[in-house]
């Protein structure tokens, strides 16, 4: 099952992180933008381009370090065809190199519509008869706040094509609050605790070897509290753990998310990792024609941190 061979390559390098890899055109070093404008003008094809060197670079200085990469739809869907090709095939590349692709695609749609992403997404394609697989992720996250509806239809791709959802549960941003923890009836349970049971119950005959689910949750690093109450009400259920870092989550905040065992979760940091060469800890010794060395000193940094307040 997915979310056992996802713990079982956490555990193998001792290393929760999960690299997000979402980047922007100024994130990309100018030899690598300036050789995509050469050949494709300034256009959204060189862009994308521009990303998917980029990503090779970044990949192959993490692969054999980090278990796992999220890229994020939206930084390729805005350049359009030539974006979601280069989405398409950095999923490919990563794979290619043994990581586990975590598209951060967050749909919340429902009937056809939620059917189709599905398909794309984790599932098949039928064309003609002939079953094909898209853009081949290995977990998906999803929206569920339409409802049941919007999350069932890829429940049985999970099934039948072993794949894993990460659901919005408790998120990350400063105003997630203003819906995620209003408080309902008299029992004093909030819209993300509501939320919380749902997925553990969507996810229960999903369970794997590993004692978890296929079906997470993503559950932010900035609100330690709230995550600390969803690890106990959800034993079963993963966490993806975005926040760290750039948005302010530390290694001692986000400990609550993992269990004894040091097993739970996986944390996400983007461009504290792909733009590393650009921070303050790292360019005073990586220049942007070494980003990729940058950002795999800045993984094994990351990893250490973790590494203080979490045992996996």
């Amino acid at each position: 099952m997915i979310i056992d061979r996802l713990i079982q390559r956490i555990t193998e390098l001792h290393n929760p992180t999960v690299v997000g890899l979402d980047p922007r055109l100024e994130m990309v070093p100018a030899h690598i933008r300036e050789a995509a404008y050469a050949e494709h003008g300034h256009t959204p094809r060189a862009a994308a381009e521009a990303f998917y060197q980029f990503n090779v670079g970044l990949i192959d200085a993490v692969a054999d370090i980090v278990p796992a990469v999220k890229p994020q739809v939206a930084m390729y869907e805005q350049y359009g065809a030539a974006g979601m090709d280069a989405y398409i095939r950095t999923i490919a590349y990563a794979k290619s190199k043994g990581l586990i692709i975590i598209g951060d695609i967050k749909r919340g749609d429902i009937a056809s519509t939620a059917e189709a992403y599905s398909d794309g997404h984790i599932g098949r394609v039928d064309v003609g008869g002939e079953k094909s697989a898209v853009f081949g992720e290995d977990f998906i996250t999803v929206n569920p706040y339409l409802g049941y509806d919007s999350v069932e239809p890829y429940l049985q791709n999970c099934k039948d094509y072993d794949a894993g959802l990460f659901i919005l549960v408790k998120t990350s941003n400063k105003r997630s609050g203003d819906i995620q923890d209003l408080v309902l009836g008299e029992d004093g349970r909030t819209i993300y605790e509501k939320v919380g049971q749902y997925v553990s119950d969507w996810g229960a005959d999903m369970i794997g070897g590993s004692g978890f689910s296929a079906v997470g949750a993503v559950v932010g690093a900035t609100y330690p509290a709230q995550a600390e109450k969803l690890r106990t009400n959800m034993p079963h259920t993963f966490f993806l753990v975005p926040g760290y870092g750039a948005q302010g989550g530390k290694a001692e905040d986000l400990a609550v998310c993992f269990n004894k065992d040091g097993i739970g979760a996986i944390v996400n940091s983007s461009r504290g990792i792909i733009a590393a060469y650009k921070l303050a800890a790292y360019k005073d010794t990586f220049d942007e024609a070494h980003y990729a060395e940058a950002a795999r000193q800045a993984a094994l940094d990351m990893k250490a941190d973790l590494r203080r307040c979490i045992s996996c």
